[in-house]
Formats: structure tokens, C-alpha cells, sequence
């Protein structure tokens, strides 16, 4: 497996990392389970939220140095790099203030006698992370489980190696002991003996549902606790009641943000027949209205996809979906005048039950568009899909858009809104979009033992 920087904008293998060794990986294991014998009956919690502050405070200082090399990785327009690199700030905020009662005893009532769950750290933690938002995806496991006393070991996506090292980096910039969080450059075999370790109690990953798959079962195989986000085909249910001018608004950041390729980005728009020819209009204005070029420009509003590759399977998608039925709205033309791996935004309609694409993530900047013509109608066509990560339900009448989002099989829903993603809000999915999740108290407490103490009444 190779590790480089290949930048999608030049084209240019910008840098190449040699592979980690058996050896480095052996010289991790020890260390990252030394710590946790160290971290397990809570020691150190205050010397590890001064480190998760400093951290906070380096990504601050160096946010557009951070964002820039995550830009060179794989494409993100700047701003929106710079945009992560906060919000991973502000994971630091919200764990360093809540880490003491997130960790804090808690009683349980018994008649038998008295009786407290402990949490604490469970062990060292193998995490297999991928390239979309190289600071983010780290960043909300590493923080909250650092915290907890869990160490872990890093595997990153192959195309973007320069941010999983500069994210480790700063986390030993900021005083964090060696073992806290070593990132390694591994191949499958090396993840495959890291979770069959016994040193190692716990395996996160976000990825691919096939690469979800083979990480699980290696998992499972040594009984070893994980979760997994896989990715979604969101929903974007649209009420007959809603505001065309609002929603137009909302269209770009819900579906064109880092080029499309966002997990819990609407990737299909479920509309009503009497807002379905403007809305197909409007989302034509917001597709055809956007600058591509420079990821560092500034100016520039759509990037290039992260990879040659993502942009040729992304076309394939397109061609599949077209040649099963599908319409070609708007787009879905080369992008002659770029030489990066930029993808024309593309909009389809059309789609039935029984073209191949009505079932599969389409990662980047193409958006499917539905019609329905009874709510209950639009209802079971967001539900219609093997994946259940998030959703949105857009319309004027809130008390009814929250009524329908308790129908929504997913892991979230926004009301309103595109995704979004906040430290205190927790993140993850149903179906084959995976299980457990991420931030929050929820995400802070996956990899903690939950250790009953009880003592009988005499």
C-alpha cells in the first residue's frame, strides 16, 4: 500500500511515506499499552485535559498551515479545511469541560445493598480512518478516548498520509506521552494482526461498507468491541409545505460541500409533485452557478475531487445509472478547462426501484432527484435504501417535519437544515451504514468499562 500526497488539483505526487515495519508496529503496541496501564484506574485525567487543551490551542494558531496541507492531500477548498481544523478546536472545548462527568461514578439504585458503575479506560485502541476530512475523522475518536485513558493506534487513508502525520504531530506538540497516538503507515495484514493483539481491546472505523466488512469480521474473530460508520445514501425529504426560496439556500451546502464527498451529504432529494419542476430548476441555478479551480483560491467554490480514481468511479456510477433509465437533468459533461480531477455537478432524475444506482452511495458532487405525490409515499422512498445514516426533513410546518423524522429510519435527521456535525451532538447510523457512535456522551462512552462495584446488605 502506498502512502502519498498526490495533489488533486496538479496532479503531482507532492510526498511519499516508507511503510511501518513490523517492528514500528510491535514498538507501538508496547508503548500505547504501557500508557494504558498507566491511564486505567483514572490517573492523569487533569495532565490529559491540559494536553487536549493545548492541543485546542495549536490547532487554533495553525489553522490555515493545517488546512493547507489537508488541501495539498486531497482537494478540500480551503476555507472548509480551515472550517474542520476549528471544529476539531472545539471537540478539545467540549471533552476537556465534560471529561469529569462523563468519567464520574454513577450511583444505581438497589434495594439489595449499594451499588456504582466505574468508567473507566477499557484499553489500547486500533483506529482505521479515512480521507474526506483527514483533521475531523481523527480527531473525534482520538480526543474523547485520550481523555478516557485509551490509547490508539492510527491507520489513515493512503492518499492522505502528510494530515494523519501532522494531526499526530501536534498531539505530541501538545505534551501528549509516546503511545498516545502513533499513526502508522500499515497495510490490511499489519491491521489484521494490531486487533488480533491482546494488548488491543477496540477497533473505530469510517469507511467503505466493504472495507467496514473485512475490519468488523477481524474483529469479531477475536471478540474484540468496534464500531463502524459506512457511509449513507441520505435522504432529503422535502414537505409539500416548503419554502422553495429557503430551500434553495440549503441546496449547495447539503449536497456540494468537499465536492460531495460527505458520508451524511443529501445525495437524494425527495420532492412533491407541486414543488418538483421549480425545485429541479433551482437546484440547476445552485449546480450551474459554482467556480471551480485552485482549492487555495479563495474564490474557488467547488474543489477537485480527491483522486483520479474517485472521479473515474464516480463516472461509472453516472454511465450505469444513465444506461438503467436514469435523466441527465443538468451536468454530467468533461471538465475541459481544469486539469485537476474535477467532476461537472450532475443532476439525475428518473431513477426506478430497479436501476442499479437506486441502492449505492454516489460519493461527489451528483445529486438524484425523486418525485412523490402522497407523504406517506415520500416516507417509504427515504426509507427505501440499505443505508440509514442521516436524513433531512425540510417544510414550513415543524411540528409535522418532526413528526415525519421519527419515521425516517437513520441514525439523524436534521430538520431544515443540511447535515451538520457538532461536538455535543452524537453521529452514527443504522442498517449498512453501521453501528455505534461518535461524539457526544454517547461517543465518549463506547470504549469505556462500564466496571459495577456493588455491595450487599448484610
Amino acid at each position: 500500500m502506498a502512502y502519498q500526497t498526490v495533489n488533486p488539483y496538479t496532479n503531482e505526487i507532492e510526498k511519499k511515506y516508507d511503510n511501518s515495519t513490523d517492528q514500528e508496529v510491535e514498538a507501538a503496541l508496547g508503548s500505547a499499552h504501557q500508557l494504558y496501564l498507566r491511564w486505567r484506574s483514572g490517573a492523569e485525567l487533569d495532565e490529559r485535559k491540559q494536553i487536549i487543551t493545548k492541543l485546542g490551542s495549536l490547532l487554533r494558531q495553525n489553522k490555515t498551515k493545517y488546512a493547507t496541507i489537508m488541501t495539498h492531500d486531497m482537494g478540500k477548498l480551503i476555507g472548509e479545511a480551515e472550517g474542520e481544523v476549528e471544529l476539531c478546536a472545539s471537540f478539545c472545548d467540549y471533552y476537556v469541560k465534560k471529561a469529569d462527568e462523563f468519567l464520574a461514578p454513577r450511583p444505581l439504585y438497589t434495594e439489595a445493598g449499594s451499588a456504582y458503575l466505574l468508567r473507566q479506560a477499557s484499553g489500547v485502541l486500533m483506529a482505521v480512518e479515512p480521507w474526506n476530512f483527514p483533521f475531523y475523522q481523527i480527531a473525534r475518536v482520538f480526543i474523547p478516548n485520550f481523555l478516557v485513558g485509551n490509547p490508539m493506534i492510527l491507520k489513515d487513508a493512503s492518499n492522505c498520509p502528510t494530515s494523519a502525520q501532522a494531526f499526530a504531530d501536534a498531539v505530541a506538540q501538545a505534551g501528549a506521552p509516546a503511545g498516545s497516538l502513533t499513526n502508522l503507515f500499515i497495510d490490511y495484514d499489519q491491521v489484521g494482526k494490531i486487533i488480533a493483539d491482546p494488548r488491543v481491546q477496540g477497533v473505530c472505523l469510517t469507511g467503505s461498507e466493504r472495507g467496514g466488512q473485512a475490519v468488523a469480521t477481524e474483529a469479531a474473530a477475536h471478540l474484540k468491541k468496534n464500531t463502524m460508520e459506512l457511509g449513507g445514501n441520505d435522504a432529503f425529504l422535502v414537505l409539500p409545505d416548503a419554502d422553495i426560496d429557503k430551500l434553495e439556500q440549503v441546496i449547495f451546502s447539503a449536497r456540494l460541500y468537499n465536492a460531495g464527498q460527505v458520508c451524511t451529504s443529501s445525495k437524494r432529494f425527495i420532492v412533491p409533485d407541486n414543488l418538483y419542476d421549480e425545485l429541479l430548476k433551482r437546484a440547476r441555478k445552485v449546480f450551474s452557478s459554482v467556480k471551480m479551480g485552485d482549492p487555495l483560491d479563495r474564490s474557488t467554490t467547488l474543489a477537485p475531487m480527491n483522486s483520479q480514481r474517485a472521479k473515474e468511479k464516480l463516472q461509472k456510477q453516472v454511465d450505469m445509472a444513465v444506461a438503467h433509465g436514469a435523466k441527465v437533468y443538468y451536468g454530467n459533461k468533461p471538465v475541459d478547462d481544469q486539469e485537476g480531477q474535477f467532476f461537472m455537478p450532475t443532476i439525475l432524475t428518473d431513477i426506478d426501484q430497479d436501476n442499479p444506482i437506486f441502492d449505492q452511495e454516489m460519493f461527489g458532487p451528483v445529486l438524484s432527484v425523486y418525485r412523490y405525490h402522497e407523504l406517506p409515499e415520500g416516507i417509504a422512498l427515504a426509507n427505501n435504501s440499505s443505508y440509514g445514516l442521516g436524513s433531512t426533513v425540510f417544510g414550513e410546518d415543524v411540528a409535522q417535519a418532526r413528526q415525519v423524522a421519527s419515521q425516517i429510519e437513520a441514525g439523524m435527521t436534521w430538520i431544515n437544515s443540511g447535515w451538520a456535525s457538532l461536538p455535543e451532538l452524537p453521529f452514527g447510523g443504522v442498517k449498512h451504514s453501521g453501528y455505534g457512535r461518535e461524539l457526544a456522551d454517547l461517543g465518549f462512552g463506547e470504549f469505556i468499562n462500564e466496571h459495577l462495584v456493588y455491595e450487599p446488605l448484610k
